[in-house]
């Protein structure tokens, strides 16, 4: 279920999680239900004429893993991993994809009223990556829509 429709599902279960995790020095989160593991570091093999933000394959116990750069995909510029960086492994569009992101942060859990809409000054594509905002201790959480930042195009191609 696409987290809009969860958070206006909210209204009878009241709460739910998400894992917040930093990109080139944003915080971001997605629910985490959507999250099937989280791994360090790997080397990606890279995959020839890729997309900018596709960091390439991993060997994941005996299955490829599309890697994909969210640096790179939110317009951020690409990552120099290195062994803090992890890889975020989500199920989306009904396949698994790896996030590559800085860091993983903590698991917050929320209400309805926690997430604001993002601001209509954001138009285009950057908005609708972002489907809400949350207010941190001095920090804006930016709440991602994983069904946007990887579309079912590119994943059902990976």
């Amino acid at each position: 279920m696409p987290i809009g429709d969860r958070v206006v599902a909210m209204e009878l279960s009241s709460r739910m999680e998400l894992i917040s995790f930093d990109v080139r020095g944003e915080a971001f989160c997605i629910d985490i239900m959507a999250v099937r593991e989280i791994r360090g570091w790997t080397q990606a093999t890279p995959l020839p004429q890729a997309p900018d933000d596709v960091r390439g394959v991993i060997n994941l116990r005996g299955s490829v893993l599309p890697i994909l750069d969210l640096g790179a995909r939110l317009g951020l510029g690409q990552t120099e991993p290195t062994s803090r960086n992890a890889i975020l492994v989500v199920a989306v569009h009904g396949t698994f994809i790896g996030l590559l992101v800085d860091g993983v942060d903590e698991i917050l859990s929320v209400g309805a009223s926690d997430i604001h809409p993002a601001p209509e000054l954001c138009r285009g594509e950057g908005r609708s990556l972002v489907s809400g905002l949350l207010p941190g201790e001095g920090r804006m959480i930016k709440v991602l829509s994983l069904e946007v930042v990887v579309p079912e195009t590119r994943a059902r191609a990976a």
